[in-house]
């Protein structure tokens, strides 16, 4: 069997063991000077804490070296035992298990000395895990098994379920399988009394791995998809600070959930899991910059779940340090409300629902938007996960058929690194050999599934792309075996989660206006090209443009809502981190007289007419080596949760020129009914059939409907 998550309570232990510290030193009666030791003990104590909680283990063990001394020479044995501990931790942390061994021992003795047996149970646990981490297994029973008796002895609840969590996930590793769901179904109703949410989760998760190596899958799928649906409804309100770990953290349960339901046949129900899963967090990006909306009861309800959301983090601190089942029912109580507040959100607006929403729609609602005629491809890397094989799944969607997945074996560093050089070649117009990549790429991405394309005779494909993927326009992929980019196969569009789900809009557009903007004044850049731009537009389609000092804010808030095409030739940031050489913060736009407007304020526009938005001015995001791929694709997707349909923008700065000739061209395609997703694609069409550099001509993609207007 294979090894299961366990559930530590290192980090638990060191949350709760700091805060009793400094006040049992300072109501012993020592001397001046060691009145000032246990000071400085303390400081030391609280630096080493942030330390290992930043997960900087050898930074942590300089300073608690210090602490220890100091410890040992007040004497202070309480001290004395949590630094030990805590000196355990980091030793582990940083790959040194026997010197981790001989720290947890030295607490597990003085915390008996002070008669301290829920920390006593704690490191006795964390010596278990130090056991099965290093392969002797049998040797971790025996302390996790003591760790149990001392739990219940001080009737410790949260210890107590996550020991036994530890236990059954021990005996899931030495092939014992119903020992294993043993401990495990004693630990979860546990995790529930003590609203442990995220170890629920993790337990779950662990009693569906179970189920699944000993042949039971509709019971390893059920509980899959219960643990799943926790950490969604966790990962929805959680800080910025704290996001990207979670999702690390817990990216094994969707990983197991869909190779397990792709391994049973169920394309269908593997493609709603993992569409939520990982297209969720344009929705969390949407709760990170605080995003508005415009409906003003819509907003007091989304506040309200906010507030909840807030009271809730606050009492869930509380729960290791102090569980009482009156905190608990406080903590089941607010949860339920707050889970009404988001359902009364999800079934009264439907426009802000996906904020909220936590359990995966009908296949069909999704196919039911799919326009005819478009085939939707989304890849899905099942990889770095120790329970699951390293594969690509590649899903095929379309509005008629059944989906089709295809998995191929694929080794995750080496694909991670065919992306991160592609996407430094793509934005480099004098890099060479690139052509290797493009060829590469193809043949993960698209050649599995060539045949199955084909056979639907698409007119064009949308793509899903998640993490990095988003950064690198599939336009580029090049078939060696017939000479083709895949832009000369099939206009290509991309899909966010809520532009796979929005209702189709009735063509009913028969002449589109539109508004353009460009080469706000005064300015530390004149664009004379951007300026260019928006006059060009207005030339091909009726409509208003405004430039240089009359490029102002106001009429961008004022007159939008009125015109189908919104085109912005402004500076545009971005990048998170903000752009210091535009002057911008992030997700700013640039007006005349130094006026920004926030992205995150979209939504108060009230875009529902709007067909288009254009951003050509953008400074886009790079592709960092552990980017999860927001940056363009979110903020497309707050101007379609504002109601524009689709949106066009740059994927990196491109070269002016080749962008007003690209731009201009499919202006004029569209004018001439083509739809955007082709309209766009035969602008890009000449230059990549001449060879020229994706550079140049890639760029720009269209997010969003890929239809006519």
């Amino acid at each position: 069997m294979k090894r299961l998550m366990i559930g530590s309570l290192l980090g638990v232990t060191m949350l709760v063991a700091t805060p009793a510290i400094f006040p049992i030193l300072t109501q012993r009666s020592y001397a001046q000077t060691s009145q000032t030791q246990a000071a400085q003990l303390q400081q030391l104590i609280d630096l080493g804490l942030q330390q290992t909680q930043q997960r900087q283990p050898l930074q942590a063990i300089e300073t608690l070296k210090q602490a220890l001394a100091i410890a040992q020479s007040i004497p202070s044995r309480e001290g004395e035992a949590f630094v030990n501990l805590g000196l355990g931790l980091n030793y582990n942390r940083s790959g040194q298990p026997q010197a981790a061994l001989n720290f947890y021992h030295q607490a597990v003795r003085l915390f008996q000395e002070v008669n301290d047996r829920a920390r006593e149970a704690a490191t006795l646990s964390n010596i278990g895990e130090v056991y099965r981490d290093i392969g002797l297994p049998q040797e971790g029973l025996i302390y996790f098994q003591q760790a149990l008796s001392i739990t219940r002895e001080v009737s410790d609840r949260t210890g107590e379920a996550t020991t036994l969590h530890n236990i059954g996930a021990v005996y899931g590793d030495i092939g014992k399988p119903q020992e294993a769901l043993t401990y495990l179904q004693q630990a979860l109703p546990i995790r529930r009394e003590v609203s442990d949410r995220a170890r629920e989760a993790a337990t779950l998760y662990n009693i569906g791995l179970v189920y699944r190596d000993i042949g039971e899958p509709q019971k390893a799928i059920d509980n899959l998809e219960k643990a799943l649906k926790i950490t969604l409804e966790i990962r929805a309100g959680l800080a910025q600070e704290n996001r990207q770990q979670f999702l690390q953290n817990n990216r094994a349960i969707s990983v197991a959930l869909v190779d397990l339901l792709i391994d049973e046949n169920r394309p269908d129900q593997a493609f709603k899991w993992h569409h939520l899963a990982t297209t969720f967090d344009l929705a969390d990006y949407s709760h990170l910059i605080d995003a508005q909306v415009i409906n003003p009861p819509a907003q007091k309800l989304i506040d309200q779940w906010n507030e909840n959301h807030e009271r809730l983090k606050l009492l869930y601190a509380e729960v290791d340090n102090n569980w009482t089942p009156e905190l608990s029912q406080q903590i089941n109580e607010l949860q339920a409300g707050n889970s009404q507040i988001a359902e009364d959100i999800a079934r009264q607006y439907p426009e802000v629902a996906e904020l909220f929403e936590t359990t995966p729609q009908d296949l069909e609602n999704l196919r039911e938007n799919i326009a005819p005629g478009t085939l939707v491809i989304q890849p899905v890397l099942l990889t770095n996960i120790s329970d699951v094989p390293d594969t690509i799944a590649l899903f095929i969607v379309s509005r008629d058929q059944k989906a089709i997945v295809k998995k191929t074996p694929i080794n995750p560093s080496e694909f991670d690194g065919i992306l991160t050089e592609y996407r430094a070649q793509l934005e480099n117009h004098n890099s060479e050999n690139f052509d290797r990549n493009q060829e590469l790429l193809y043949d993960y991405l698209i050649r599995p599934i060539e045949a199955d394309i084909a056979a639907h005779s698409p007119e064009k494909l949308a793509i899903i792309a998640p993490g990095k993927l988003r950064y690198i326009p599939f336009e580029t992929l090049y078939d060696n075996q017939r000479n083709q980019h895949l832009i000369e196969k099939y206009p290509i569009h991309y899909l966010t989660r809520i532009s796979a789900r929005r209702q189709l809009r009735s063509n009913t557009t028969s002449s589109p206006r539109v508004l353009a903007f460009g080469n706000p004044q005064p300015s530390p850049f004149d664009t004379p090209g951007a300026e260019q731009e928006a006059r060009q537009v207005t030339e091909i389609f009726s409509g208003e443009y405004w430039v240089r000092e009359e490029a102002t804010r106001d009429r961008f808030q004022n007159d939008s809502p009125r015109f189908n095409i919104l085109h912005l030739a402004n500076p545009i940031c971005f990048q998170a981190n903000g752009c210091p050489g535009l002057g911008l913060g992030a997700n700013q736009i640039l007006f005349a007289h130094g006026e920004t407007f926030n992205i995150a304020d979209i939504g108060l526009l009230g875009l529902n007419q709007t067909n288009l938005v254009v951003l050509s001015g953008g400074f886009p995001t790079g592709m960092e080596t552990e980017s999860e791929g927001g940056g363009l694709v979110a903020i497309a997707y707050l101007f379609e949760r504002a109601g524009a349909d689709a949106v066009i923008a740059s994927l990196w700065n491109a070269e002016d020129n080749t962008t007003l000739l690209i731009m201009t061209e499919f202006y004029e395609n569209v004018k001439q009914g083509m739809t955007k997703a082709e309209a766009l694609r035969q602008a890009k069409l000449t230059f990549a059939q001449e060879g020229i550099h994706p550079f140049y001509w890639s760029p720009l993609i269209l997010i969003g409907d890929g239809g006519s207007f």
